[in-house]
């Protein structure tokens, strides 16, 4: 499909002098901004974001062009090393196929920190693939200090450590090599957004644009309904009740200019039901009024919309399901 929006670039101007076309993953361990960072390189909401962990669950394709060249950035779950079950061992597939036959990837992590997790995505990292090193949350990372001097020194010493070999990070024996970019930056500033795009672009190789250059991801309205509606119910409901929790879209239908749209929360257990639902139908109805709202934005036109709570026990650990869900 295409989303509208982004920079305004003609194929005609594609077709003069050098373009470059590539494919660039985004890995890392969970929660560490990725769907935020995709979201500012393409230049317009595509992937759901929440503070929760193991938001995105599937592979989120992510498309900018720029006059002279087109990026084509792959989003992936954040890679589990705890909870091992169904659910998460496919999204951790998804998270090894992604790496397949990319140009460069951009391996996410928190500034300032590189943990035990870090170092089981850095294991996963084949050899022969450009990786651009992102210290992502700089401004959470720059709280921290009282004085921008005091933040630098750290934060040099920490790329400096970030630049040894990866065995000497704790990666597998046989990865000798180092990172190819060290990049400090946070997904929020507009600034540290463009010279990240400026560093990947010399990573792409030469090549025609692979998508009309208004399109910005390849996943369809109704994809895009279903991560809408479960991004809110990621936000107003508890800790764990996200985890346990899955959208199905039952009806998607244009009538006239209006989007008539039938969608199934899935839950685990019959005592997560009434969390969704909340008192009189309120939470529900917040979930759904807010996944509308959005919904009208991204597609740029009214939406109808009708909401059903459904129990499904074991819907996680059923590879049917999953497969149903595109999870598998």
């Amino acid at each position: 499909m295409t989303i509208e929006g982004g920079e305004d670039v003609s194929l005609e101007t594609l077709a003069d002098g050098v373009f470059r076309c590539g494919t660039i993953a985004i890995v890392g361990r969970p929660n560490m901004g990725k769907s935020t960072l995709l979201n500012a390189l393409v230049g317009q909401k595509i992937s759901i974001t929440s503070r929760k962990a193991q938001t995105t669950r599937h592979r989120i394709l992510g498309i900018q062009t720029r006059p002279q060249a087109q990026f084509i950035f792959i989003d992936t779950p954040g890679f589990q090393t705890r909870l091992m079950n169904t659910l998460n061992k496919a999204l951790n597939r998804t998270v090894t196929s992604a790496l397949q036959g990319v140009n460069v990837a951009c391996f996410v992590v928190e500034a300032g920190y590189f943990g035990a997790d870090d170092v089981k995505v850095l294991q996963l990292l084949p050899p022969d693939l450009p990786i651009i090193l992102v210290l992502n949350k700089l401004d959470l990372f720059s709280r921290r200090f009282q004085t921008p001097g005091e933040r630098d020194l750290v934060l040099l010493d920490f790329m400096k450590q970030m630049g040894l070999p990866w065995n000497e990070l704790g990666g597998r024996p046989d990865q000798t090599q180092q990172f190819a970019e060290i990049v400090p930056m946070s997904g929020k500033n507009p600034d540290d957004v463009k010279r990240l795009l400026d560093l990947l672009e010399n990573y792409l190789p030469l090549g025609e644009a692979q998508y009309d250059p208004e399109t910005l991801t390849d996943r369809s309205e109704r994809f895009l309904a279903a991560e809408i509606l479960r991004e809110k119910v990621f936000r107003y409901t508890g800790e764990e009740l996200p985890y346990a929790s899955s959208v199905i879209i039952d009806q998607f239908k244009m009538d006239g200019r209006m989007r008539r749209i039938a969608a199934t929360i899935l839950v685990n257990r019959d005592s997560h039901k009434p969390m969704i639902i909340g008192e009189k139908g309120e939470r529900l109805k917040k979930i759904s009024t807010e996944a509308r709202i959005d919904m009208e934005k991204l597609f740029d036109g009214k939406v109808f919309l009708e909401t059903w709570v459904k129990v499904k026990r074991g819907w996680a650990e059923d590879h049917a399901e999953l497969r149903a869900q595109g999870l598998e």
